[in-house]
């Protein structure tokens, strides 16, 4: 799934050819999205902020924010994945109070 217009706009999505750099995503129809989104990763609970590198009909190529800025400034691959890890656990920890919130659990003030 990836989300564009501050969450507002969600749409489905299959992801291929992923990597640490970058995926291709395959909508059902063609898609008009802004040049960042946000794709979610259900199978490892993980969301990455992404550039949209190029469209064609139904597919769009993607590359991960993380990648891009940590790269441009000499850090090593194992420091990317350690920073997608963290952003994926965070995200993983506010659908956790969105939900317990929800829920009608504790309030939490400042979260």
């Amino acid at each position: 799934m990836i989300y564009f217009n501050n969450r507002r706009s969600a749409v489905d999505c299959l992801i291929r050819d992923i990597s640490s750099h970058g995926a291709r995503l395959i909508f059902s129809d063609t898609i008009s999205t802004p040049d960042v989104v946000e794709i979610y990763i259900p199978q490892k609970e993980q969301t990455l902020r992404a550039h949209v590198i190029w469209r064609h009909g139904q597919e769009l190529g993607v590359a991960f924010a993380q990648a891009v800025q940590l790269e441009a400034a000499g850090e090593p691959g194992e420091l990317v994945d350690r920073v997608v890890k963290l952003e994926s656990e965070v995200a993983a920890l506010k659908r956790a109070i969105k939900k317990i919130k929800a829920d009608g659990g504790p309030e939490f003030d400042g979260i």
